[in-house]
């Protein structure tokens, strides 16, 4: 399935572009300094080269759920697609 892109939909690239420009005028240097620092340091570690490649299987995991309870992603998968979904909360 290809992604066809329209004049009004923005790629993610684009988004975080846009991010970017917009709050370089808002965030103080000292702070933006660091923040730089700290990309540097993640693409320095070899982070970029440990990354799952699009349409590529997850590794398997663990993660505690409400319950506080361990979920294994294998046995996920063995009932079911699984869908994975990073929400930054606000708690």
């Amino acid at each position: 399935m290809s992604l066809q892109r329209k004049d009004w939909i923005m790629s993610l690239a684009d988004k975080l572009a846009a991010t970017r420009a917009a709050s370089a005028g808002r965030i103080p240097p000292e702070r933006a300094a660091i923040m730089h620092r700290a990309t540097d340091d993640l693409r320095k570690s070899g982070i970029l080269d440990r990354i799952v490649a699009v349409g590529r299987p997850a590794p398997a995991f663990e993660l505690a759920n409400h319950d506080g309870r361990r979920v294994s992603s294998a046995d996920l998968v063995a009932a079911g697609p699984l869908v994975l979904s990073f929400f930054r909360g606000s708690w």
